[in-house]
């Protein structure tokens, strides 16, 4: 039987890439309790991953991209996400 390295080992980069990411920005500051919270936290983190997190390699957009906010909407504010760990930024309405 062949292992999986084999079928398509130029992947093997970018998942341990993803799961690192994954780690450090935000298994390594939650405490897990048991399978269904880990899927929680997983589906909370990968919405905000590819929703609000800027990416370097999309010229600091997200893959979801967002519409650019006009100055005069309102203030901006920081709304938390996983328990205040990451924030998404936006402008509240006057």
């Amino acid at each position: 039987m062949k292992s999986l390295d084999q079928y398509s080992p130029w992947q093997n980069g970018y998942v341990e890439r993803a799961i690192g990411t994954i780690r450090r920005e935000c298994l390594d500051h939650v405490i897990v309790f048991h399978a269904r919270h880990l899927q929680t936290v997983l589906d909370e983190y990968v919405a905000y991953y590819n929703e609000s997190r800027t990416h370097l390699g999309i010229e600091k957009d997200c893959p979801v991209p967002r519409p650019v906010e006009n100055p005069d909407t309102g203030e901006i504010v920081a709304l938390p996400v996983l328990g205040g760990l990451h924030h998404r930024y936006t402008r509240r309405a006057a």
